[in-house]
């Protein structure tokens, strides 16, 4: 995404009053749903995912069944109709199956060789007939309840295609209706930050996609982590173009429209711009004498004043200001005002981050 910068400062809500000042219910509901419906759809997702694979698997199994059934169900036939020969020419000889003839054995005992080979191979055929009959219905035992399971796969994966489009148009709706009111925000002039109760810790540990974004972040060994766990860097630093005067001044993280924006270390929040090129951002500053800009938010998460830690929400993500489309502009800069940018990917990997 693209995001046009020029040295101009946002308006700032609060001076150093770290009171925060009660957002519209509204606000604070649309919030909180978007949080919570990108949670579910990311879970809701990840199970849809593993059915597909789950029927996909499964389909194959019933294939391999079947094929292993039809060659079994050959063998038995086979079987089949050995022991008809064999029955026939028992029938023929009285009895004698084997190769010899009782009828040219001048000795007993050579008659008996003859028998005992002939009973053997008798046995061995029963047996082989036995085994190949079993093996024949175990496989289409398996070859049916394999059916069956794909169908209840295939069900349950329509039914959580259909409760997954369901919930996409709803999340839809909703992140159309928090940019619309971070646009009327930002036209009151009152960019007021959102109280989201102890929703950053309510919400259970993600596995994947969008639902990743409610996991607890990792943070380097010096104390730093990313602005955003699921993400696709977008524009980078020192980027030219007709969007940007003078050069990119960040890094871009395309991500949906409400998605938790995390400072990426401790410090303390010191301005909430509201309006102009940055739209909705937070500034934070850290030790060291560095700050942190996180622009293009739908809503602010925190007062000035507030002190943070890395990893912890200070805003969601959004369109407002000179924006193209959802996405984060995340800036490093040596002051609190535009046009003492460094590289923030270069500035974090130096910190232990990778992005």
């Amino acid at each position: 995404m693209l995001c046009a910068l020029c040295a101009v400062l946002s308006p700032v809500f609060g001076g150093g009053s770290s009171a925060a000042v009660h957002a519209p219910a509204r606000l604070v509901r649309v919030s909180s749903e978007v949080i919570r419906l990108a949670h579910e759809a990311g879970r809701l997702g990840l199970r849809y995912e593993r059915g597909i694979r789950a029927a996909k698997d499964e389909k194959a199994r019933a294939v391999r069944l079947a094929q292993q059934l039809r060659g079994q169900r050959f063998v038995a036939a086979v079987l089949h109709q050995d022991a008809g020969a064999v029955a026939r020419a028992q029938y023929r000889t009285g009895g004698f199956t084997a190769v010899g003839s009782p009828a040219v054995a001048d000795e007993p005992l050579d008659l008996l060789t003859l028998q005992s080979t002939d009973t053997d191979r008798r046995e061995r055929l029963a047996r082989l007939l036995l085994e190949a009959d079993s093996k024949s219905r175990t496989l289409a035992a398996d070859e049916l309840s394999s059916s069956a399971s794909v169908q209840a796969l295939d069900a349950d994966a329509s039914r959580l295609r259909t409760e997954k489009t369901a919930l996409e148009q709803r999340l839809t709706t909703s992140r159309a209706e928090l940019n619309a009111l971070a646009e009327a925000s930002i036209r009151s002039g009152r960019c007021t930050p959102v109280d989201l109760g102890n929703l950053q810790n309510e919400l259970p540990a993600g596995q994947t996609g969008q639902d990743a974004a409610n996991r607890g972040p990792e943070v380097s060994r010096a104390g730093w982590t990313r602005p955003l766990l699921t993400y696709e860097l977008t524009a980078g630093f020192g980027g030219t173009g007709a969007h940007w005067a003078g050069g990119h001044t960040g890094q871009d993280f395309a991500v949906p429209t409400g998605t938790p924006v995390r400072s990426v270390g401790a410090g303390t929040v010191v301005s909430i711009g509201c309006g102009g090129p940055f739209g909705i951002s937070v500034v934070v500053r850290h030790a060291g004498g560095w700050y942190s800009q996180y622009a293009h938010l739908s809503v602010p998460l925190v007062a000035p004043g507030r002190p943070v830690r890395a990893g912890e929400w200070i805003g969601l993500s959004g369109t407002t200001g000179n924006s193209t489309g959802p996405h984060l502009h995340f800036e490093v800069r040596r002051t609190a005002e535009f046009g003492t940018a460094v590289d923030p990917v270069e500035w974090l990997r130096t910190r232990g981050v990778q992005l």
